[in-house]
């Protein structure tokens, strides 16, 4: 019952952020029309771009901790008052559905007795994810007050910004200085940035120029990393996706290990309908982003494709692929990323793509 109160909450407060433009642009998390492919897809383009004109760029991929066991219920509710204008009826609904929770701690079968929460948005409830992205919106403007690009995902931000190589040390002294001042904003409210997992990447190269090799996040200098994971895609310094693809390939094979190992108890149906959930999706995911990769990681990724073709047919190494495909309606890898660019456009075009895809355009 609580969770159809929830969704239909939820659906009158999307159409109360909609109406009143309150959404944030760069937070794709939670909301309609927007991905973690979206959003990469942004990320990556403004970085191929500051590459393509000879600028260096410093991306920087911060991590809060336990960042929804934190959210302070009284800022949050003086935040959907004062910033997004819920107030009277709807701001009490809120306060009744956050306050008077209470928890419990069992060990070996003893329960302690029930605490108090204070804080903290209820696990897997529809609400919460929304409350949070809601709570962390002025981050954004604390990042964009130093003219840094970022892209939020709900507890995952990244912060990115791009210069010709003589104002490296400049650049780096810019994304430090940004950075002191999200970690003022996050301790002010009661949020934790986890610093030993925050990880640099410095993109571009500058010959016979001296690079700085490192970013002072708190109390602690982070070297530049050669590859970091964001939002499930490693990026490394050359924006090459070469490790990326490298780890594609890798977990693909051990999924069709492990189909292979009881192929002989698997109709065609069930084989494919596996192959089609384990090891196709993890190659769909997010391919955008290998538009324009050099043909010879893509022959990596077609092979793990007939791979798993034969698999579903039982076919030795030697068969004709082609058949197998067309049979499979599958898609040659090359084909699919120029699909999947294809449907992006054709959502820009008509009018479904986040705002901050479309402007590209």
């Amino acid at each position: 019952m609580s969770k159809l109160i929830e969704k239909l909450v939820l659906d009158q407060l999307f159409r109360h952020l909609d109406h009143n433009n309150l959404w944030h642009t760069f937070q794709s998390a939670y909301r309609p029309k927007h991905s973690t492919e979206t959003a990469l897809l942004r990320v990556l383009n403004d970085l191929l771009t500051a590459s393509d004109s000879g600028s260096i760029s410093i991306l920087t991929l911060l991590d809060l901790s336990a960042a929804f066991d934190t959210i302070d219920h009284s800022i949050l509710l003086t935040r959907l008052d004062s910033t997004f204008g819920i107030r009277d009826l709807a701001l009490s609904f809120f306060r009744s559905y956050l306050q008077d929770r209470t928890q419990v701690v069992t060990v070996n079968g003893i329960k302690s007795s029930p605490s108090l929460l204070t804080c903290g948005v209820p696990q897997g409830s529809v609400l919460g994810p929304i409350l949070f992205i809601l709570y962390t919106q002025p981050l954004s403007d604390v990042i964009s007050h130093h003219s840094v690009s970022h892209h939020m995902f709900a507890d995952d931000t990244e912060l990115y910004k791009s210069d010709s190589p003589s104002e490296a040390f400049t650049l780096s002294r810019t994304i430090e200085a940004c950075i002191s001042d999200v970690k003022v904003w996050v301790v002010q409210n009661k949020l934790q940035l986890n610093d030993d997992k925050t990880e640099i990447l410095l993109i571009g190269s500058a010959p016979g120029i001296d690079l700085p090799s490192s970013v002072r996040v708190g109390q602690s200098d982070i070297s530049f990393s050669s590859a970091a994971r964001n939002l499930g895609v490693i990026f490394d310094s050359e924006l090459a996706l070469k490790e990326q693809v490298n780890k594609l390939c890798q977990l693909a094979y051990l999924e069709i290990r492990r189909i292979g190992s009881i192929r002989q108890y698997l109709s065609v149906e069930a084989t494919k309908t596996l192959v089609s959930s384990l090891v196709l999706s993890r190659l769909d995911y997010c391919n955008a982003l290998l538009a324009g990769c050099p043909q010879v990681l893509l022959d990596k990724i077609q092979r793990v494709i007939n791979c798993s073709a034969r698999l579903i047919y039982k076919a030795s190494k030697s068969a004709h692929i082609t058949p197998l495909l067309f049979d499979l309606h599958w898609l040659p890898i090359s084909s699919r990323i120029q699909y999947k660019i294809a449907l992006t456009c054709f959502h820009i075009i008509s009018g479904t793509a986040p705002p901050y895809l479309s402007e590209l355009l």
